[in-house]
């Protein structure tokens, strides 16, 4: 039978959506899942679950202040949230307001930027603004915390919403497997001889939109900008060649680099990636995969269903109910192996 949305969703207590980081980067959970096996443990403890000459694949793009207010010229307001740049000042954007703004008219956004409609993209609008997009919006734009966050940014979400090694302007969201790790983790790693090498996707707003058609077969994935180095896709055929085991941190590094190899060899460069995985997808790069705990129904739930088996990952699920794991962006993480041999 054709798969469908049930299929993929579970039923979470709402105290367990993390509303803040922990104090400390790696003193999250970490639920690490090998077949129909699970073993409870803390992030700062991943090296005791890999080796030497594994490598690990993050994403280094940085969250953008994606998030501005303002005004039509009708005096109506307007809620903006950034879903990508564009080239020539142009973005391409998700606009709340009463009434759509029309193709020619202007807003004035956070009292400091005055920004032109030039039309629709589908679902989008896009805006013209009077200079660098990423510098105008990372002045005077705010920081979008995902929406099942109940609360604005503050000042500490500055620092704690974005990797240790973001450096990549271009999200509206952050890689959030890899929010997990800190400097002394990372330093611990490669003194065991761990391998670390960086991919760049730019997490758009798509993230967060929910499957709207109950048979998947009829979804269709938003598109997302990625670069695949070429330092990478040797860091890659270098540690296959030692025996090492590729470690994607976070799904957007799983789909960079499964994207990368759909027609087979790693394809090096910059290219769009609007890569739907679901089970029975043949995963051709990735061993092992970081990531935290995702949303009821999402296309993610199906990522890690595809990756882990459905029956593991759904059994995976109920015991971090059970246990009260934290869950989303701010929660804690698992450790999935994948079906690749290793």
């Amino acid at each position: 039978m054709p798969l469908t949305l049930t299929d993929f969703d579970y039923v979470l207590p709402p105290e367990l959506i993390a509303q803040a980081p922990l104090p400390q980067r790696s003193s999250s959970r970490l639920l690490v899942v090998k077949g129909d096996r699970r073993t409870d443990g803390h992030f700062v403890d991943l090296p005791q679950w890999l080796r030497a000459g594994d490598l690990l694949v993050m994403n280094d793009s940085r969250v953008l202040h994606a998030r501005l207010l303002g005004r039509k010229e009708s005096g109506g307001q307007v809620e903006i949230l950034i879903e990508r740049l564009l080239d020539h000042g142009v973005a391409l954007a998700q606009v709340r307001a009463s009434k759509s703004p029309q193709a020619g008219s202007r807003l004035r956004l956070e009292d400091a930027l005055d920004v032109e409609v030039l039309g629709r993209d589908g679902e989008f609008y896009l805006l013209r603004f009077s200079g660098d997009v990423a510098d105008l919006i990372d002045r005077h734009g705010r920081l979008p915390l995902p929406p099942y966050i109940e609360r604005t940014a503050e000042a500490p979400d500055e620092l704690r919403y974005q990797t240790v090694y973001a450096r990549e302007k271009g999200s509206v969201a952050a890689p959030t497997a890899g929010l997990h790790f800190d400097q002394d983790l990372l330093t611990r790693l490669r003194e065991m001889d761990v391998r670390i090498a960086y991919v760049t996707l730019h997490v758009g707003a798509g993230t967060f939109q929910p499957v709207r058609t109950s048979e998947l077969a009829e979804h269709r994935m938003h598109t997302e900008r990625f670069i695949l180095p070429q330092a990478t896709a040797d860091a890659i055929e270098a540690a296959r060649a030692r025996g090492g085991r590729i470690v994607a941190v976070g799904t957007t590094s799983l789909r960079t680099l499964e994207s990368a190899a759909i027609e087979g060899n790693l394809k090096v460069g910059a290219d769009e990636t609007a890569l739907f995985v679901t089970p029975g997808f043949e995963f051709r790069v990735v061993d092992m995969l970081i990531t935290n705990f995702h949303l009821p129904k999402s296309t993610l739930m199906m990522l890690v269903s595809a990756f882990a088996g459905m029956e593991n990952i759904r059994a995976a699920y109920r015991h971090a109910i059970d246990s009260r794991y934290r869950f989303f962006s701010y929660g804690d993480a698992m450790l999935l192996h994948g079906s690749l041999p290793e």
